[in-house]
């Protein structure tokens, strides 16, 4: 549930149901956020199309990658919904307890790669609204990535940051899709 709920009776339109029928095959529930968005069904086709584009097979991003990304927005942001969802996630694309866990702690933990260190402080560094990228948050990404591939993952990170703002404006719930127990405090303070 959230704070805005969907009214009983609420009718979508059939786009937006088959939308809903590939979530419950999927995930074994409609997602509360689809709930809220269907209410707008345009813009939730488009949300639903542009998430598609990022979570590609084809994305120039590792899904594990994607999916740290994901995680860390949405802890900085402090979303139940998203951090439980992506989490699970996660899990299915092979990250480790440990490493979900420690996420927050990235920069200074030997569980994580270079390139995720550069993709992981980029990342913060787009969320956090006092801050904006240098020159040298460029260069540690050009050692890993090129420049459609560091696009793609602005894109993502705005992505995520859009969803996760949205879902922790109305209060969305955590569905309960990641069985593992997250730290109690995601959200790290701004470096």
């Amino acid at each position: 549930m959230s704070i805005i709920s969907t009214p009983k009776g609420q009718r979508f339109t059939w786009y937006v149901k088959l939308f809903f029928w590939n979530q419950k095959r999927k995930y074994g529930a409609i997602l509360e956020p689809a709930r809220l968005w269907g209410r707008s069904p345009k813009v939730f086709a488009a949300l639903a199309s542009l998430y598609g584009a990022f979570d590609r097979g084809s994305s120039p991003l590792e899904p594990a990658l994607r999916t740290l990304v994901t995680v860390r927005v949405s802890q900085i942001n402090v979303c139940p919904f998203c951090v439980d969802i992506n989490s699970a996630t996660a899990l299915k694309r092979g990250i480790t307890n440990e490493k979900l866990t420690e996420l927050a702690d990235y920069a200074t933990n030997d569980l994580y790669s270079d390139e995720e260190k550069a993709a992981l402080t980029y990342t913060e560094v787009v969320t956090y609204s006092d801050q904006q990228p240098t020159a040298e948050h460029f260069e540690a990404l050009r050692r890993h990535f090129d420049d459609d591939t560091i696009i793609e993952l602005t894109g993502l990170i705005g992505f995520q940051n859009m969803s996760s703002k949205f879902n922790a404006a109305l209060g969305v719930k955590p569905q309960g899709f990641c069985t593992m127990a997250l730290p109690s405090t995601t959200e790290k303070e701004p470096q």
